[in-house]
């Protein structure tokens, strides 16, 4: 009898080192990607640990993922252990079995000893996780950041280069305009006057771009900058049967900035979201201050901006609007503008759909 229970111990202790192995397995290829997958797999090995293999079911829940057998319940007779990430518990691993066979003594104490160091590797695996996605985060930050420095310097040169030719055409094609009479000669001279003034105006967006246009800064009012600009929209507003919520702080919200350069800057975040926005929505505007800084917040309900473009948008002549309808101008302005008031323009997902757009301005 001696030792039919020694060999039975033995077996149940040989069983719980091979599910550890199992797990530290999974965790060592996992792929951080996939990370549901491994965390099935660990969930199954689980179960073939335990003493009753044919009635241990698991459940698996953290950071959004739950994973568990087929036949889990709630109300088994069970062991919990806490996945804790940094120290913080952000899950649980529950192991049970069916309450009307077993009671809270038919599980061994090596099975939550085994318990406790799953969850404890399955934190690991999160917390490196988490460490993974920062890295990649910070240096997807630095490469747009590079990016757009290069694309500043490039941009400036190509602004003063046309600055020149551009003036010509338009102060040549004025003085042809008062020499000549007939009536089709003056049309065709009116269209190139007109191009020319667009393409200038467009030469300013890039100086814009590149911080190469002069600034008037000094310490203004920002909520009756923020209503001038809804004033000038309410008919696009009108026009797409949008709603608009607003959320404004203290009254006296004082910054240093140029009025037109931070004009600027709302009238195209909050245009943005009334073009992108399905009619009938609703779009809000939220400004607020802290110790440190004032942010804004522009928030829509449309489509949301693609994964594959998130570290695009602020790039000159990127655009996802249809041909002629953009110049993909916009937010690489608005981007400049907020970096040279020493400002941050950042973005999520406005869920369930929609993006959110958010301004931070240091405080005088």
């Amino acid at each position: 009898m001696t030792m039919t229970t020694a060999e039975a111990k033995l077996k149940e202790r040989v069983k719980e080192l091979t599910c550890l192995y199992e797990v530290t397995s999974i965790i060592v290829n996992s792929d951080y990607d996939q990370l549901e997958t491994s965390l099935e797999a660990i969930v199954y090995s689980l179960k073939r640990g335990w003493q009753f293999v044919e009635d241990t079911e698991v459940h698996l829940s953290v950071r959004g993922y739950e994973v568990k057998t087929d036949h889990f319940l709630a109300g088994m007779v069970s062991i919990t252990s806490d996945i804790k990430v940094f120290n913080k518990v952000d899950g649980q691993v529950i192991v049970g079995y069916p309450s009307e066979k077993y009671t809270i003594s038919d599980f061994l104490d090596e099975e939550r000893a085994l318990l406790d160091n799953v969850s404890l590797a399955i934190g690991n695996l999160l917390e490196r996780k988490q460490i993974r996605d920062s890295e990649a985060a910070t240096r997807r930050k630095m490469e747009r950041t590079d990016r757009l420095h290069i694309l500043g310097e490039i941009t400036a040169g190509i602004a003063h280069e046309l600055n020149t030719p551009l003036a010509n055409i338009l102060g040549f094609a004025e003085l042809l305009k008062e020499k000549v009479t007939k009536i089709e000669n003056v049309h065709d001279l009116e269209k190139i006057i007109d191009n020319a003034i667009f393409s200038r105006e467009i030469v300013k967006k890039l100086m814009f771009f590149a911080c190469e246009m002069p600034q008037e800064m000094k310490v203004i009012q920002l909520l009756p900058v923020a209503e001038n600009v809804l004033n000038l929209l309410r008919p696009s507003l009108k026009h797409k049967r949008i709603t608009l919520s607003k959320s404004f702080g203290t009254k006296n919200i004082e910054l240093r900035a140029d009025t037109v350069q931070l004009t600027q800057v709302l009238f195209n975040l909050i245009m943005n979201a009334v073009y992108y926005s399905p009619e009938g929505e609703t779009i809000a505007v939220n400004i607020s201050e802290t110790d440190r800084d004032i942010q804004i917040s522009i928030s829509d309900k449309g489509k949301g901006i693609e994964p594959k473009n998130e570290d695009k948008i602020f790039e000159p002549f990127f655009t996802t609007k249809p041909l002629g309808e953009g110049s993909g101008l916009g937010l690489s302005v608005v981007h400049g503008i907020i970096s040279s008031h020493k400002g941050t323009i950042s973005h999520k997902p406005n869920k369930p759909n929609g993006t959110i757009f958010t301004v931070n301005f240091p405080k005088l």
